[in-house]
């Protein structure tokens, strides 16, 4: 617990092999440094442009969606179309994947990228109700195993004050469905550019509400889940295969051009196209 009995999440250096048992214990973890100062000042390099020309609020969705996202946010999607660096450095991150490793793959044969998209939260921008990101799949409820893998990036410094990622420590082991967490057992990533909070689908968590004055809270959610699952994100639309051929292969694997092939434990081929693995395909 934290200052005044505010919970608190543990914080791991990006080298050490206690992030995944700090995961088991309480369902998310702080990671300093999981990127340097230099990948984060080319990220923020190559999105700049395009984050310039977006409309805070505009997510073009549905009003369930933009109510949830608020109006005081700028979004982009698809990141690994827009910074070759997010792509080719992040999304195949060694500790990211030993993550999945651990969580994903008792339930898959492989898993992959569900969604990347930068969420710059301005002046003004409320908090996100607690939830679990496990829910947009409702018809796996009571499935036995994580589906999902999530984090949040920070691309700038992460304030309680700016937004800071909310997140509540063991509520991944919660079996009451209609337990909220109390302010009390919130613990608010606070964090400097380049660190990472991540936490499991089954994880309550939240974007923090935005009480600044003129500062906004820039920050990657990337998330992970499982092979044979419908992802957020149309990956393929959104880094299309003229872009994606031009990124290194583990990424095109991530990014879903690779088959599912879960025929040496009895199941199927899951993706292919023309009876041959897609991501054969990329760039001829």
């Amino acid at each position: 617990m934290g200052e005044m009995g505010q919970a608190t999440l543990q914080r791991v250096a990006a080298g050490d092999s206690a992030v995944t048992d700090a995961l088991h214990e309480d369902g998310g973890v702080i990671v300093e440094s999981l990127l340097g100062d230099d990948v984060v000042a080319r990220i923020n390099a190559e999105v700049q442009p395009e984050l310039d020309r977006i409309v805070p609020g505009n997510t073009n969705i549905n009003p369930i969606v933009d109510l949830f996202f608020g109006s005081a946010v700028r979004h982009l999607s698809s990141l690994a179309a827009h910074s070759p660096t997010f792509a080719d450095t992040v999304i195949p991150h060694p500790l990211l994947r030993a993550v999945c490793d651990e969580f994903l793959l008792p339930n898959c044969s492989s898993y992959i990228l569900n969604l990347a998209h930068l969420m710059d939260r301005g002046p003004g921008a409320d908090a996100q109700p607690a939830h679990r990101d496990e829910w947009v799949w409702p018809h796996l409820k009571g499935f036995d195993g994580e589906i999902q893998v999530a984090s949040m990036i920070a691309l700038v410094d992460f304030t309680k004050e700016n937004g800071a990622t909310g997140v509540v420590p063991g509520s991944h082991t919660w079996d009451d469905p209609t337990r909220r967490p109390a302010d009390d057992e919130v613990a608010y990533a606070e964090m400097r550019p380049g660190d990472a909070v991540i936490y499991l689908g089954s994880t309550y968590h939240f974007g923090g509400g935005n009480t600044t004055a003129g500062q906004w809270r820039r920050g990657v959610h990337l998330s992970y889940t499982l092979g044979w699952l419908r992802t957020e994100e149309n990956n393929y639309l959104g880094t299309p295969p003229a872009v994606a051929a031009h990124l290194s292969r583990p990424t095109q694997e991530l990014l879903g051009y690779a088959t599912h092939d879960a025929l040496a434990i009895g199941g199927g081929y899951l993706g292919m196209v023309n009876m041959e693995n897609p991501i054969d395909l990329l760039g001829s």
